[in-house]
């Protein structure tokens, strides 16, 4: 590994740890002595994103990372939660076996992790990704999660059965 400080090719590993993307690497360069980190990723299959005007394109974590981050604008969003719903968005298309995945797929499954994050960014993402032509679309949607929303309250809510003995 090529030391980022003197470019001297002899370094030793000092410290290993598996980190949900792959290994990180502690190192020190024999020649500097300058202590530097390297993260190592298993290399997938290429996977290709087919656009929505037939267009193919390489999956890109960060442009994934981006456009959620874009949603996630002045919002409460840790980096971190976003780094994990990219971190799984990105195993399940690789899970799926498939060379190349719709946008539509990448879209559905980002509007799935961020509506568990922040309904604001879910509803600013869908607003791009479903093309909302006008207020009633939004509205619509808006009216969709508040739905979802009683639903999930109402179910809190409930008080379990007793379970019979049998």
């Amino acid at each position: 590994m090529k030391c980022p400080y003197c470019n001297s090719n002899d370094s030793r590993v000092i410290d290993t740890r598996e980190v949900p993307d792959g290994i990180r690497r502690r190192r020190e360069c024999n020649n500097c002595h300058q202590r530097f980190t390297t993260y190592e990723r298993i290399a997938g299959i290429n996977l290709l994103i087919v656009k929505r005007d037939g267009r193919r394109e390489e999956f890109d974590r960060n442009k994934l990372i981006k456009s959620m981050r874009i949603s996630c604008s002045k919002r409460p969003v840790s980096a971190e939660k976003l780094e994990e719903a990219a971190r799984e968005i990105e195993t399940d298309l690789y899970t799926m076996g498939k060379g190349e995945v719709q946008s539509l797929t990448v879209g559905k499954l980002v509007m799935q992790h961020l509506q568990e994050i922040d309904e604001v960014a879910y509803v600013r993402y869908a607003s791009v990704y479903r093309r909302f032509e006008d207020l009633s679309n939004i509205t619509e949607e808006i009216e969709h999660l508040l739905q979802k929303k009683r639903r999930e309250e109402a179910q809190k809510n409930q008080i379990p059965l007793p379970l019979e003995n049998k």
